[in-house]
């Protein structure tokens, strides 16, 4: 074989070599990004059912899928070019652009709260009487991912933050993977979560199921009720300690230190009297999201009273 020929082929193994090198360092980077957004991860999954629950059997599957596709949309179209962007240019910048969606998380919230306080209910809900099936269900999609957007940018703002070393390229690539991994799995999550009742009920009515099946299918379909309840106030308090979390960091980042200095003072307290360990390292993130959500339910109702009283003020002078 000419050596010529024979120096190419050893270049080419070369490079493939570091190829591969590049792409476990990618995968390995990626996982170790989505590894610490799990948090927001989970709240996502919990905010998400709200915005299905109370749809017809037949369209659940479908919204879900319309909030994915947002979701996705959101991450690859606009958080992603913007993340690389503010990263290589303007990287200050990132965390006021959180604040701002932390505000909006706690407005979110505290509106939730107000309304099952008994407030005023704002748009239509399925509670009531619904004029038009259809410009509703887009309603609830465009909420879903709005509120998508807010929780998305934090998990790409902390992947972002887990990746700066690498290079443009490689920080594109992860925050990709990332976006789409965990778009699945939060999504698939939410379309297993909402249909377990139409599983339950196929188990329970399956000819030829034992009576072991059908009693398990029966208890799913009596739990779930319950179960969506419990993700839909979950989803209203995710909402609050996320975007009081956000708010408590950006103001440390700024260097406003002290409320973030007392949240993790009240959690390493909460931690040491509870103990060492698991027990310990749960107790203490528990203080500190409460401590975050009731900042977000603070800021979040101030918000929500400016925003109503200047929506009645409006009113009144177009009256």
């Amino acid at each position: 074989m000419p050596s010529g020929l024979v120096a190419l082929l050893d270049d080419v193994s070369v490079i493939a070599r570091a190829a591969a090198a590049s792409l476990d360092d990618v995968g390995a980077a990626a996982g170790k990004a989505g590894a610490k957004a799990a948090g927001v991860v989970i709240d996502d999954a919990a905010v998400t059912p709200s915005y299905v629950t109370g749809f017809t059997p037949d369209r659940e599957l479908p919204v879900i899928f319309r909030i994915a596709r947002g979701s996705l949309r959101n991450k690859l179209l606009f958080l992603l070019p913007i993340a690389l962007i503010l990263s290589e240019f303007l990287p200050g910048a990132v965390v006021p652009l959180l604040m701002l969606g932390g505000l909006y998380l706690s407005f979110e919230g505290a509106e939730k709260v107000m309304e099952k306080l008994g407030g005023d209910k704002h748009g239509e809900t399925l509670d009531g009487p619904v004029g038009d099936v259809a410009a509703f269900e887009h309603q609830r999609v465009a909420g879903a991912v709005r509120t998508d957007f807010i929780l998305s940018a934090e998990i790409m703002a902390i992947a972002l933050a887990e990746v700066s070393g690498q290079g443009l390229i490689a920080r594109a690539i992860i925050l990709a993977i990332v976006g789409i991994l965990i778009t699945i799995a939060v999504y698939g999550a939410v379309g297993v979560i909402v249909k377990m009742d139409d599983i339950g009920l196929h188990l329970a009515r399956r000819p030829g199921a034992g009576a072991m099946t059908r009693r398990f299918g029966r208890m799913l379909v009596a739990a779930m009720p319950r179960v969506m309840w419990l993700l839909a106030t979950v989803g209203t308090a995710a909402m609050l300690w996320v975007g009081g979390g956000i708010l408590l960091h950006g103001a440390d980042e700024l260097g406003f230190h002290h409320p973030a200095a007392l949240a993790h003072g009240i959690q390493h307290a909460v931690q040491a009297g509870v103990g060492q360990g698991v027990p310990g390292g749960v107790a203490g993130w528990l203080a500190y999201a409460g401590v975050s959500a009731v900042v977000g339910l603070v800021v979040g109702t101030v918000l929500a009273m400016v925003v109503h009283l200047f929506g009645a003020m409006r009113s009144g002078a177009g009256d």
